[in-house]
């Protein structure tokens, strides 16, 4: 160090410096364990409408799997439709549930079965000359139309408020076409989904982990953006990991919501994890470094992960799509995730989750019924 002309401390500290630049690189997951197919990044744009990206994703891949030519799907109209219901659901419960883009995985199943599907070039939802959605002034104008609604101010509903609530959405999203020509063939919606799509929706299921409800057993996912009130499976929070890896073992990708708010769930870097601390009793060096070099993750048990969510410290905040497990040089193995935010980050719109974050803050989980493990499928009677 002398010869160097640097002080021990300087020396300290560049070695410090070194370390991070380093550590900064083998940190990140980089060997692909498996790696399933699915289709390009997309980019929700200022809309709230992550639950259809991401299923229809999920379903895109499900195309591949069954050994179908993939089909970008219109993630907008899935949005669309549940939209309409959502509204009629408002209007019946007088107001009392959530409005607003949020949604749930179950709502593209739900209405790719009643709907059916369109490819994204058929509609896509960009009505009004933007390029990416921005869905704000819509979302205004439907909540104060519905909120006049339920005022009910004739004193008894007219036959017309559903026509014209829709008619709205639809000035926004563009008609939904009743035909369309595809590849040369035409369709509606409904043959499309049966003729090229293939999917059955009721090959899917869907699970949640509550240590406050029997397990086993359907019970109501409790999240505002349940506004269709769908039951799902409650499996015991180490189910849901061990669900996700028979699925990507045997082929299966899997739809994916959590929570997004931690601090330890960075979009730029690509990661996320449950570091052993809170971020407000780190100090600012832990604060800086808390994605450079391996780290040490909190142990999550149910009452962790039910307190959380009773405690609104984990919230339906965002849904993605799981494709695949790699590993760090360490060994660690995290999830592959596809998100819906654009290619924008360090892995160009994937990141690497780990499973104690998907234990601790997952809100739900889908999957093809073959994907899940016989034992546990035996359980719940699929």
């Amino acid at each position: 160090r002398k010869s160097l002309g640097f002080k021990t401390s300087k020396c300290t500290s560049l070695a410090k410096r070194i370390l991070q630049m380093v550590t900064r690189n083998v940190v990140k997951p980089q060997f692909n364990v498996i790696n399933l197919a699915n289709t390009p990044v997309k980019n929700q744009g200022s809309s709230g409408t992550c639950w259809s990206y991401s299923t229809n994703s999920f379903l895109e891949s499900e195309m591949v799997r069954m050994g179908k030519q993939p089909v970008e799907l219109s993630q907008v109209f899935s949005a669309r439709n549940a939209y309409v219901e959502k509204g009629k659901n408002y209007v019946r419960m007088h107001g009392a549930v959530t409005l607003g883009d949020g949604g749930e995985l179950h709502d593209v199943t739900n209405m790719y079965k009643k709907y059916g599907a369109v490819p994204q070039e058929v509609y896509t939802g960009l009505n009004y000359g933007t390029s990416k959605n921005k869905f704000a002034e819509m979302a205004a104008l439907t909540e104060a139309m519905l909120a006049a609604i339920v005022k009910n101010p004739n004193g008894e509903l007219t036959p017309n408020w559903e026509k014209a609530y829709a008619a709205v959405i639809d000035s926004y999203l563009g008609q939904v076409p009743e035909n369309f020509t595809y590849k040369g063939k035409s369709y509606t919606p409904k043959t499309f989904a049966k003729e090229v799509v293939g999917i059955n929706p009721d090959e899917y299921v869907e699970f949640a982990s509550y240590s406050n409800a029997p397990y086993y057993e359907k019970t109501m996912m409790m999240v505002p953006d349940n506004w269709s009130f769908d039951l799902v499976y409650n499996v015991k929070m180490n189910d849901m990991t061990t669900i996700i890896d028979n699925a990507l073992k045997n082929g299966y990708t899997v739809a994916w919501a959590s929570d997004v708010s931690e601090k330890s769930f960075s979009w730029k870097n690509g990661v996320a994890y449950v570091p052993t601390k809170k971020f407000d009793d780190m100090n600012a060096e832990e604060k800086e470094n808390m994605f450079n070099g391996p780290k040490q993750e909190l142990e999550i048990t149910e009452e962790l992960r039910q307190k959380a969510f009773d405690n609104y410290q984990t919230t339906d905040d965002h849904a993605m799509h799981i494709v695949g497990i790699a590993k760090d040089q360490m060994g660690k193995e995290y999830y592959i995730v596809k998100n819906s935010w654009g290619a924008t980050n360090d892995y160009k719109g994937y990141l690497y989750v780990s499973k104690n974050f998907v234990k601790y803050k997952t809100t739900s989980l889908m999957v093809n019924k073959g994907g899940v493990p016989a034992d546990i499928a035996k359980k719940i009677g699929a």
